[in-house]
């Protein structure tokens, strides 16, 4: 019978196998991971998304913008993963 503790360290090394491979960016003389070229690119789409609502007047109809511009950030940030490590 296993123990609470064997089983924990089966399953967390089972969940640690996919992260072998990770891409990496070479930028500025040093390594960054890619998914931080990603959260950065999204963070400026969700500020372009808010300029944006601003600039057309509909900061006042759209309603949690929080929530709406996070999500869009969020969106570009996946679909740039996706385009770019694929």
């Amino acid at each position: 019978m296993r123990t609470a503790a064997q089983t924990s360290i089966v399953l967390t090394t089972l969940l640690l196998t996919g992260c072998s491979a990770r891409p990496t960016l070479y930028l500025f003389g040093s390594y960054f991971p890619a998914w931080m070229l990603c959260c950065l690119l999204g963070i400026a789409a969700s500020l372009i998304a808010r300029a944006s609502f601003l600039a057309m007047g509909l900061a006042q109809s759209v309603p949690h913008q929080l929530l709406v511009c996070s999500a869009i950030g969020l969106s570009f940030a996946l679909v740039a993963w996706l385009v770019f490590y694929g």
